[in-house]
């Protein structure tokens, strides 16, 4: 993700990606450049599965650029943020140490009917399994819902958001929990199935798009001078 935060040409680096993943990790290392390639995701309708940080980085994309949030942040990132949308645990502000501060383990979560993680999972109840001392930050839940960020999974008593999604896109999801910790070579997550299936959808969809434009091309290229005498033809020229 370095890469992408100083290279003039990084939107056309990440073209040919069939789909776009941010995993988990601690620190801002790299995280202009994840904000970049999510942006690249939600703009140009590319899969893009956000786990645990790629979550909290999703948010602060749509935060800052859909809902107008100049500042948006992390205050593990900035503790000054103008508008921390990810912030430590509630019960843990105050606690700087980094021993015994995170959210460990199996946790229930409540999906919204209908949505895409609900789909996915084909249940409406799930648990799963996490590792981590940043949430996000739920002030700022009706303000990006307004904007049409979905918030598809909470835990049971809505203090934690678990998933979010976006619903005009072909597969845009985030997750606080890591998948990974359930998941078996033999017996992959259902969350990585969809998205490789949705990663295989858009090769597709790309191969077949680029298969059309050079067809119409050669057949401008092949008819053009008939195509123009024609036309100045049926305006009476």
């Amino acid at each position: 993700s370095e890469d992408l935060m100083d290279d003039p040409n990084w939107e056309d680096r990440l073209r040919d990606f069939d789909a776009i993943l941010v995993p988990g990790g601690f620190g801002k290392r790299g995280i202009a450049g994840m904000l970049r390639a999510i942006s690249f995701a939600r703009r140009e309708q590319t899969p893009y599965f956000g786990i645990c940080l790629g979550m909290q980085c999703a948010t602060i994309e749509y935060a800052r650029h859909v809902a107008g949030l100049d500042g948006a942040d992390s205050t593990e990132f900035d503790d000054d943020a103008t508008h921390p949308v990810i912030f430590k645990l509630r019960d843990l502000i105050g606690v700087e140490a980094m021993g015994g501060t995170m959210r460990l383990g199996a946790y229930p979560c409540r999906l919204q009917p209908g949505s895409l993680a609900a789909r996915i999972y084909g249940a409406t109840e799930i648990s799963e399994r996490h590792r981590h001392r940043y949430e996000f930050n739920p002030r700022f839940e009706d303000e990006l819902g307004g904007h049409g960020l979905v918030f598809s999974g909470k835990s049971p008593d809505g203090k934690f958001i678990e998933i979010v999604e976006l619903p005009d896109h072909p597969w845009f999801l985030g997750c606080q929990f890591h998948p990974e910790f359930k998941s078996k070579p033999l017996d992959p997550h259902p969350l990585f199935v969809s998205f490789i299936r949705a990663a295989h959808e858009h090769r597709v969809r790309d191969e077949a798009s680029s298969d059309h434009n050079e067809n119409n091309q050669a057949a401008r290229e092949a008819g053009g001078e008939d195509h123009g005498w024609k036309l100045g033809a049926s305006t009476g020229e």
